[in-house]
This record gives structure tokens, sequence and C-alpha cells, in this order.
């Protein structure tokens, strides 16, 4: 039972986090690595990395005969999974027991049963704990499924019995739509889980996701360490997580905490677990699903308990007794997370991939930033882009939300793009400010938020870009005397816009479209430069790579590409007829052939990146004059796949 070297079996934040705790308690610590990941954070802080395999999930980090191996290699006696990968799968969990390595999990048996919504459901009901009503039975032909329906009443959500992540997942309000619902329902979780297993359930519209964190021992011990809000979503993902939930009362806490606490034990859970649970207008909750593993929000509960879940869990898989009783715990203040990615809410928020040109964390009290990011790095198209989860803690919710506003403001990531700015607009918008959300917010009230709109640049930040391209040094000093007006030719995007520049000792004007605007230049080094406008004083951080500048302003990340000096030749056309690549990711499908003629608009071929799949449309219309991409391969973003000619 006793071990010494832990193996985390995972990557990025999560494995930085779990060796953080285990080496602060003493244990010696191996990180695993693929391709991807050779020079990552996680693989830097261990006392020892392990090559497992190719930067594909299913060549390394889902590798349980490699993982394994590994432990062998390095003597590592207990194995960490941290979240996702195979953090809930029985195998591993069964595979690690047999070589007498120590699962810092539960059983093999309760991730088995909670990984099944069906069988799960079932356990549940028999457990006393609130469910929503239903069918979760073994008889699953399409039409049975269909007669369920109409007992059951509509609305009704169709699930996956093995899904999570929204995938496998129908909303349904109406019977004409069901048969179509349950099809592709059940094509999409074959397709994602192995299983097309369904469940109906009654429809609980617009409810509060509310979860309850619990810890099991291997003594028959059991604590619910109270709840988080994930009530604020987009397409069933977590986008906030708080604690406590903003609507909580002390006898609805305990009922829940109660409910969670039969479900761990009805299936003799050991270590950490969260069940969540739907918890309507009227103050009525249902069982949603059993997570065996730690969250990705754990740090809210810790910060509102003090308590560390990690140690908790390894001194649980150690054999020890759960360092607190229930009536020992105590729930003060409050904490809010979000998870900052490397997406484009403008695109829909497209995963975004490549290199990182520098990643600053937010450095404020009170504010918790785990990641594993270099301060230069690169995402990969092989993993989930979440590059941080910045956490806030208050005395009172108004204080936590208003804190993490400016830290994810504070944090500068620039090379890439991300949800930074979309972020802050959500956390500082006066319904989430207020707590008066659901899990239909963003549908409803978010939708036209300027952070998932493309934005123009303004004077400012013009003022600002010219400043920083036509300095003849990235140090303090500046031109001096007075300069002639100059032209400067900007791209940004695909818009092109041209400026004129007139540089003083210390100030600059620029003028476009008849505007003008000066601003004062008080210093700059080469990560920041300090400004005066209309007597106020500001700082903007920037990289300067070549002729390309990295702004930190409107959504985050904007790229302003000096083409001034350009040869014409050079400067893109809209519409060119070179079809390049949106992202890093590979080619999964050709719908053309070369000679083809083919239409604006018209799909070409289909990239995936992290499991999104981005549709490739021709620009102009005209012949396909070259194939370059092929199917299976790996292109870099903006690598030309295709060349139109017109």
């Amino acid at each position: 039972m006793a071990f010494s070297k832990i193996l985390v079996a995972n990557r990025g934040e999560i494995a930085v986090r779990v060796i953080q705790t285990a080496k602060a308690m003493g244990y010696a610590t191996v990180a695993v690595y693929s391709d991807a990941d050779r020079h990552a954070r996680h693989v830097n802080i261990a006392d020892e990395a392990v090559y497992i395999g190719a930067s594909k999930v299913s060549e390394s980090y889902l590798s349980i005969v490699q993982i394994i191996e590994a432990c062998k290699k390095t003597g590592a006696d207990a194995v960490h999974p941290g979240y996702g990968f195979l953090s809930e799968n029985t195998d591993f969990a069964a595979a690690c027991y047999a070589n007498g390595i120590t699962f810092i999990g539960p059983s093999a048996a309760s991730i088995e049963l909670m990984g099944s919504k069906r069988l799960s459901k079932i356990a549940m009901i028999q457990a006393g704990v609130p469910c929503v009503p239903g069918y979760e039975g073994e008889q699953q032909n399409i039409e049975y499924l269909a007669k369920q329906a109409e007992i059951i009443g509509y609305p009704i959500m169709v699930k996956a019995s093995a899904g999570g992540g929204g995938r496998g997942m129908r909303l349904v309000e109406q019977s004409s739509e069901l048969l179509e619902s349950l099809k592709t329902a059940r094509s999409e979780a074959e397709n994602a889980f192995g299983s097309g297993e369904l469940i109906l359930e009654k429809a609980v519209i617009a409810p509060r996701h509310v979860e309850i964190q619990v810890f099991g021992d291997l003594h028959g011990n059991h604590v619910y360490l109270f709840e988080r809000d994930c009530s604020i979503q987009r397409r069933h993902q977590k986008v906030v997580e708080e604690a406590p939930c903003p609507v909580m009362t002390p006898e609805l806490r305990q009922k829940m905490g109660e409910a969670a606490v039969a479900a761990a034990k009805s299936c003799d859970y050991i270590g950490a677990g969260t069940v969540e649970f739907l918890l309507d207008q009227f103050g009525e909750f249902y069982f949603l699903e059993m997570n065996t593993r730690l969250q990705v929000e754990h740090p809210v509960t810790e910060m509102v308990t003090g308590l560390d879940l990690v140690e908790w869990q390894l001194r649980v898989a150690n054999g020890e007794v759960l360092p607190l009783k229930q009536s020992e715990l105590t729930l003060n203040g409050h904490a809010i997370e979000v998870r900052l990615y490397a997406e484009d809410p403008r695109q829909n928020f497209l995963p975004q991939t490549g290199q990182v040109l520098r990643w600053q964390p937010a450095e404020l009290l009170h504010v918790r930033i785990d990641h594993g990011l270099m301060p230069q790095g690169e995402i990969s198209p092989f993993y989930d882009p979440m590059v941080a989860k910045i956490i806030a803690y208050g005395k009172t919710r108004e204080d936590a939300i208003r804190l993490l506003a400016r830290a994810v403001d504070d944090c500068v990531l620039l090379g890439i793009d991300s949800n930074k700015q979309f972020l802050v607009n959500l956390l500082r918008h006066p319904i989430i400010v207020a707590g008066d959300t659901n899990t239909a917010f963003i549908q409803q009230h978010f939708h036209s938020d300027p952070s998932l709109h493309k934005q123009s640049l303004d004077l400012e930040h013009l003022a600002i870009a010219a400043a920083i391209l036509t300095s003849s040094s990235q140090q303090t000093a500046w031109n001096t005397g007075v300069a002639p007006q100059l032209p400067l030719k900007l791209k940004i995007d695909d818009q092109k816009i041209d400026i004129w520049v007139k540089q003083q000792q210390h100030s600059l004007t620029v003028e476009s479209c008849g505007q003008s605007q000066t601003i004062e230049l008080v210093q700059q080094d080469n990560m920041q430069l300090t400004y005066m406008m209309d007597g106020v004083r500001r700082k903007v951080d920037y990289v300067l790579r070549n002729n390309q500048l990295y702004l930190d302003a409107v959504n985050g990340n904007v790229c302003i590409e000096n083409i001034t000096y350009a040869a014409p030749e050079l400067v893109e056309a809209e519409g060119d007829g070179k079809m390049r690549a949106p992202m890093d990711g590979a080619v999964i499908n050709i719908f053309v052939n070369q000679g083809d003629v083919v239409v604006k608009g018209q799909t070409l071929l289909i990239l995936e990146a992290m499991k999104i799949q981005q549709q490739i449309k021709a620009d102009v219309d005209g012949v396909i004059e070259e194939i370059i991409g092929q199917v299976g391969q790996q292109v870099k973003k903006r690598q030309v796949l295709m060349h139109i000619s017109l």
C-alpha cells in the first residue's frame, strides 16, 4: 500500500499541479511525455521523465502498455492519472493493480459503474438519490425508445450512456424530432465512445449545474466538501465555475451533500469524486452523473475550504483515514475559476495552434493560475487547447468576480488567439455579477458580445502600432527633431489600412481617413510601451517579430503586419485561390480532384485539430490546379493545401 515515487500519467497544467503537491509531501515524481511535449513545463519540473511515444494520444498518453512500462523503468510504485486520458479507464486501473502499482483513484469497479449513465442511474435510484424521470433500461431499439419518450413526455434529453462533454446528447422538444435525434445521437455515441447505448430523461429547462465534491477512504469513511456551481456553459462545456453556489441555502447544501455521499457509499467509493446534479428553479435537484476523478475545477473548492485535494488523494491512496470529519469541514469566502483557451471566439471558438511568443500569467494577491506552459512554447494540435485555469478568491462573491476579471485581463498571451476578452466581458456582465445565471445564459444573453465578432483597431491602437513599428531602436530612445509625415501600410487579418505618421521628439501623430490621434511616448523596452494620450498614462504589452507586431489589445492578441515595403506580389490578395490551413491539424478528407471546376464557398477538404473539424471552402470560382495536402497529413497553420486557377 505505501508508495514513494509517483508517476503522473498526464500532461499540461494538471500534471504540473499534481507534481507540485507530490514534491511538497516528499514523494519522488515522474513525468511522461510525447514528441509534442519534449520541452513541456511538466517534464521540466518532474524529478524524472519518460518518453512514451508519438504525439497522437493513442500512441502515448492513452497507451496503457507504455505507461506501465514507464513505471517499471523508473520504479514508480504509484500512478496519479489526473483528469481526462486514462483517468476513468477501468483497464488502466486494473493494469496498475495487476502490476503492484497503486492507482491514485477509485476501484476499477466504481469507475466502470459510474462510467455508464444507464447503470449509474439505476444504482442511484436504488440508493435513494433523486434522479430525473426517464428511461434507463436495457431495451435499446429505436421503436421502443420512441414509445418510452411518449410516456416520459416532452421536452426530453437523449443522452449517450457512455457519453460526456455534450457528445451524443440531443434536446428533443416534440415527437416529430425524436427519430432523427435518436439516430444521430446513437451514431455520434458509437463513433465517440464505442457504444450506442442511450438513455432518455425529462428535460430540465435552464437549470443550474451544481456538483458536490466527495471523498472516501479505505476505512469506509465518506464526506462532502460542499458544492461548486458550473452553470455558465457553452455547448455543454463549463466556462465559469464557482464555490459556493450563489443560490445555495444551508438546508439545500446538506440535502445535496448527503445525497452525494449516499451515491459514493453505494459503490464503496475511494478517493476524490464529484457527483453532478441539476438544480431547478424550485430548489429540486436531480442526479446527473458522477465523475470518478479529480475535476478540472477542483481549485475553487480548495480555496474556500483551505484544503489541498491532491494531498487528500495521496493520503487516502496511502491507506490513511480522511484528514477531517464532516463536522470539521468549513466553508469560507468565495472562489471563481475560468479556463483560458487557445481558441478564437470570433470564428466560432475555432481551436488555435502554433507558437506562443509570450506567456505571462498575472501576479495578484488571492489569484491562482494553474498552467503547463513555458514563457515561450507551442499549442499543439494533438491536445486540448486549454492554456491555463485562472482562479480568484474573495471574502464575497462580488470581490472574487471583480478580481478574476482583473486577473484574466492582466494575463499576457501573444502569438496566438485566445478567449481572453470573451472571459473578461463575460465576468463583467451585469447578470453574471448578480449571480442570476443558468446553463442557457450564454446562448440567451451573450451571443452579441463584441468579443465574438471582428473588431477594427481605433486610432489609439494604430498610433501605438506605428510607434513600435517605426521606432529606430527597441530601447527607450526616440527620434529627435521634427520628422516629415510618412506613409505606413498595415495589414490586420484581411484588412489593409493606410495611415500617415508624423513623429516628433517625444510624440507621434497618426492620420487615417481624415482623423488624427497624438500619443506622447514615455518609455519603451522590447516587451512594453508606456505612452500618454489625452493626459492619461497607459501601458501596452507587445511582441515584435520582424514586420509582425503582436499587441495585447482588443481580443488579447492583435497581429499587425507592416507591409509598407512588401513587394506587390508578396501582398496577398483577397480570394487569391491559394487555400491555406486556418490552424495546425490533420487533413482527414479531400472532396475534389485536380482539374475539377469549383465555385466560391464549395467545401474542398476537412481539417481536424483537437477533435474539432473545420471545412476549408473555395475562396474563388475556378479550377483545381494543384492539390498539395494529402489525407492523413499533418499541416501547419497558413500552409497552402490547394491552388485554384482563376
